[in-house]
């Protein structure tokens, strides 16, 4: 109840986001390959910026 108001991190805003790229681009996958290698190459480069925010603390 605690955590009710507790605002989130830099790094676990970037963590949702990874996760809801992958969620798409793994949806537009059978439907159009490319659009879909593009979501991939985003949420590679999120997850690079997290690992540089995880690697600073």
């Amino acid at each position: 109840m605690f955590g009710l108001f507790k605002k989130k991190s830099d790094i676990d805003k970037l963590q949702d986001s990874y996760k809801k790229l992958m969620e798409e681009a793994y949806k537009l996958q059978s439907i159009n390959r490319s659009d879909s290698d593009k979501k991939y190459q985003d949420a590679d480069n999120v997850l690079k910026k997290i690992e540089a925010l995880q690697s600073k603390t």
